[in-house]
């Protein structure tokens, strides 16, 4: 039986390859792109502030995307449309009739199963008049299947091919239908033909790949320009030590705001008159700064809108408002990529690949404008400010000679009346509305834990050991903490650029000095080796008291005794010292059994820590997947785009003002987070203080620090020799280490002589 190949001619087996191919990218495409409507929370209308700024911003984020709605249709038409086509296809495939699919030879020649040779011919004759091709209501195909019938039922030979078979013909060649149409391979159309291959393959796919891969390579990871990134580099380089405003001018100097780089940056010629005007509202501009590209037209323009934005500044809303919410809602992820880059710099450093090694001051200063950014104010702004409805006014009556309230924190542990009291002027709806911003904000317990995992004393550190910091983040609303006084203030105060633990928690007033507490190593002990040499030298002398009144002499009587009374007590010791032997066999017997319950104790103990072992690297597995980009919704009505809280934890060590470990950015902390930071110890021994921070990117006057103590202990010695590693050699080491100093070669002194 042969193989046959041929193209399709009646459409079928391309409808058929249509329907597969129209199936495999329909279904995937309704799931993936149909447009669906987010679920509204019912509550979250209730837990949404509504003062002016925010229905502002509402307003905008619903008119920001005016093609959102036209898309939506067009994607829904475009999916529906091809539905319909699949439905069309798949009843156009379920009406094809291919011949001899089902061959009946007495249904064809419309005679009863078993009729006579004569009915049949009776009945071929009847229908051949009608079905014949000469004839008006003639029809070849039909034709040709009743013959076929005709001869399977007369005719020996094919009667056994039908009954056989299935076809009064015989067995046939195996048919593959191509899935294409003739007309592509026939020699009129193959000019047409090649010049659709070429166009879509030589010239219309490499178009797209090249412009696809030419934007690309423009960008980084994160989506900033690598042009931007090299700036980063160069300027923090430049400047290890940079301070708050020189990282707003780096900022602002970014190509995304140039529209030589980017073609979504609008110039407007009114920017020429709007621009000057802000100069004498921002006294620290420096709008007259020479340095490239500082000085450029694009990056004076961006840190206006900049320093407008955190002096809260009220802009044109048809010209330089547009270009404020452009250029804000881009500059978190450009201060993440500074982060990036300055951490960067630091490890180069470390390596010795760079001269100058970027301070801790630099990287927490890029960290710092991150929330000022999202709050729209400044770093020596109070935090209060990111409340609705508060104001320079209003800040007068938190600062009062019965209260001193500086912090978000200290105002929601107030009592509900004090609360009240200090926002009197405010209306109920609008109190309501400080109340659940407020209550929204978060509280994060900050808990730190260090240790050496995978040692034997993991408490015990040593030098050059990887010292894990398991740092645990937990996150409560701060409605928790209304009117409980008795919560720990956790924030920091920045004081003439030292971060600081809040005054009145470490003991200080409210006026005085910051005050620092010195670590519990370094207090020096008072009487304390005296104590101990006393107690040591009396103790020795009682130990010698008693140990002389054990030892008194012999009293004299005992000389005198007769020797039967002397055999009777030898007799007598004998007794005893056998008394003994069978309690020092009991002893021992107990021993034993204590030592078997010390053993299992030791075992339950070990198999305890290898739980936790194994819990902590399961957790630290957990901590490297993949990270979810939601946690808390943040009020932040000036800043243009929805943002949700994010961290960043890292160790440092301020008295040297150097970064320990990468900082880790914290996305999902929604109820709690386990971070676990790594760094090397010292390789010399002593007790040293580094400090773990936690920092905002979202609000201002939320950052923590915590102090963890290292007492680095010397490294083991490298145990080169060993009793365990000495072996005796055998004597047939011995011979085979003899063999090994003999040559392969034979010499001349080998060779037996003619004697």
């Amino acid at each position: 039986m042969g193989q046959k190949f041929q193209y399709d001619e009646s459409g079928g087996t391309f409808f058929y390859f249509l329907l597969s191919f129209l199936a495999l990218i329909l279904i995937p495409a309704t799931i993936y792109y149909w447009p669906r409507k987010k679920k509204r929370d019912p509550e979250e209308e209730n837990r949404r502030c509504h003062c002016p700024p925010c229905i502002q911003k509402v307003e905008y984020l619903k008119n920001a995307e005016p093609w959102r709605g036209p898309k939506d249709f067009l994607i829904k038409l475009s999916i529906l449309a091809g539905w319909v086509v699949l439905i069309f296809l798949a009843y156009k495939v379920s009406q094809f009739d291919y011949e001899m699919a089902n061959f009946d030879p007495y249904e064809i020649l419309r005679v009863p199963l078993g009729a006579s040779e004569s009915e049949i011919k009776k009945s071929y004759r009847k229908l051949s008049l009608i079905l014949h091709p000469d004839k008006d209501t003639g029809n070849a195909k039909e034709f040709m299947k009743l013959t076929k019938a005709y001869q399977a039922l007369t005719n020996e030979e094919a009667r056994k091919n039908w009954e056989k078979y299935g076809n009064p013909d015989g067995p046939g060649a195996m048919s593959f239908g191509i899935a294409l149409p003739s007309w592509i391979v026939e020699k009129e159309n193959s000019v047409w033909v090649l010049g659709l291959y070429a166009l879509v393959f030589m010239i219309a796919l490499p178009i797209v790949v090249g412009t696809w891969w030419y934007r690309s390579i423009k960008f980084t990871g994160d989506q900033v320009l690598l042009d931007t990134s090299q700036m980063y580099y160069y300027f923090f380089h430049k400047t290890p030590n940079m301070i708050l405003k020189r990282v707003i001018m780096i900022l602002a100097a970014s190509f995304e705001f140039d529209k030589r780089h980017n073609s979504e940056v609008v110039e407007r010629p009114t920017d020429n008159e709007e621009i000057p005007q802000l100069f004498k509202k921002l006294p620290h501009l420096q709008e007259k700064n020479k340095e490239p590209p500082m000085c450029r037209l694009y990056s004076v323009k961006a840190r206006t809108i900049i320093h407008a934005h955190l002096t809260r500044i009220p802009l044109n809303p048809l010209t330089l408002e547009q270009d404020r919410r452009y250029i804000i809602a881009k500059c978190p992820y450009l201060l993440l990529e500074q982060v990036n880059c300055v951490n960067q710099l630091i490890l180069l450093g470390y390596a010795k690949r760079i001269q100058h090694i970027p301070s801790i001051e630099s990287i927490e200063n890029c960290m710092k404008l991150c929330p000022m950014i999202v709050q729209a104010m400044w770093e020596h702004k109070s935090p209060l400010l990111q409340l609705p409805y508060i104001n320079e006014d209003n800040l007068k009556h938190f600062m009062s000679k019965k209260r001193h309230i500086k912090t978000l924190q200290q105002y929601a542990q107030l009592k509900s009346e004090d609360r009240r009291s200090l926002l009197r002027n405010l209306s109920d709806s609008q109190y309501e509305d400080v109340m659940k911003t407020l209550g929204n904000m978060p509280y994060v317990d900050f808990e730190v834990k260090c240790e050496v995992i995978d040692d034997e004393n993991p408490t015990k550190v040593t030098a050059g050991a990887i010292v894990t910091v398991t740092v645990t983040l937990t996150r409560q609303n701060m409605s928790s903490l209304f009117g409980d006084e008795s919560a720990k203030d956790n924030s920091l105060i920045t004081e003439n650029g030292v971060e600081v633990e809040n005054k009145e928690t470490a003991g200080g007033d409210g006026d005085s000095e910051p005050f620092y507490k010195r670590p519990a190593w370094m207090k020096q002990k008072r009487g304390g080796g005296k104590k101990s040499k006393k107690s040591g030298k009396q103790s020795n002398k009682s130990g010698r008291t008693n140990h002389n009144v054990d030892e008194s002499p012999i009293p004299s009587q005992e000389k005198s005794k007769t020797k039967d009374e002397k055999d009777k007590a030898s007799k007598e010791d004998l007794s005893n010292e056998s008394d003994d032997s069978d309690r020092e066999n009991g002893k021992d017997k107990s021993s034993d059994e204590d030592n078997d319950n010390n053993q299992r104790s030791e075992n339950s103990d070990d198999d305890d820590q290898e739980w936790e072992k194994f819990k902590k690297i399961r957790e630290r597995e957990r901590s490297l997947e993949g990270k979810s980009k939601t946690s808390h919704p943040v009020h932040c009505p000036y800043f243009p785009a929805e943002k949700q809280e994010y961290w960043w934890t890292y160790i440092c060590d301020r008295k040297s003002r150097t970064l320990l470990t990468a900082p880790y950015y914290v996305t999902s902390l929604v109820d709690q987070e386990v971070v676990h930071l790594k760094f090397t110890a010292p390789i010399w021994p002593n007790k040293y203080v580094f400090q773990v921070c936690l920092r905002s990117d979202s609000y201002v006057g939320f950052d923590q620090q915590k102090d963890i103590k290292l007492d680095v202990e010397e490294a083991h010695k490298e145990i080169v020799d060993h009793p365990q590693w000495e072996f005796e050699d055998s004597a047939d080491e011995a011979v085979a280490d003899n063999d090994a100093h003999e040559s392969e070669y034979t010499t001349d002194d080998d060779i037996p002589g003619d004697d």
